[in-house]
């Protein structure tokens, strides 16, 4: 094993007053870190599991493009999205089809990333999730933008230190 270096991803600007921005900014970072663990892998190397739970790198990189637009898109706007489950296959597990590859989920998190951004420029954070999607009126609270926010980061930055590890085991380059 090599212990490479790993490509420099500078984190967001330790200056930033407003909230928003400083989620936003480290949503792209963890997004990046996600792209650089996936980079320069072939694909039967990105659909192969090294842990023992049975996930592979691309089907981990679909559950965060889906997971994103689940809280987002269906989940704060209550739009309807055609598949907000779409990560799951057989057995209620994680899934990518064989016609699915690294380019096109790599470009479905960035496009997702870009419209996160939309969605909470000029929000308030405060603002809690409309009734309609993954969200119904029951009385019960929703939860508020600034909650979704910081519950997606954290899920990249989580699932950015499994692809750390997988990486590893793998060509035992290592993360930040």
């Amino acid at each position: 094993m090599t212990n490479s270096q790993p490509r420099h991803l500078p984190e967001p600007s330790m200056r930033l007053a407003d909230p928003s921005e400083l989620l936003l900014d480290y949503l792209d970072y963890y997004r990046s870190a996600v792209g650089a663990k996936v980079e320069g892998r072939s694909d039967a190397e990105l659909r192969r599991a090294l842990v023992p739970s049975g996930w592979s790198p691309l089907e981990l990189l679909k559950h965060l493009v889906h997971m994103e637009q689940r809280w987002l898109r269906w989940g704060f706007l209550a739009e309807q999205v055609a598949a907000p489950w779409g990560d799951r296959g057989p057995a209620d597990r994680w899934y990518v089809g064989p016609e699915e590859s690294a380019a096109e989920l790599l470009a479905a998190l960035h496009a997702g990333g870009a419209r996160t951004r939309e969605i909470v420029t000029g929000t308030p954070l405060t603002t809690e999730a409309a009734v309609g999607g993954r969200f119904v009126d029951d009385g019960s609270a929703r939860p508020t933008l600034g909650w979704i926010l910081f519950h997606v980061l954290q899920e990249y930055a989580r699932h950015a230190g499994h692809l750390d590890i997988v990486r590893e085991l793998a060509d035992g380059r290592t993360g930040e």
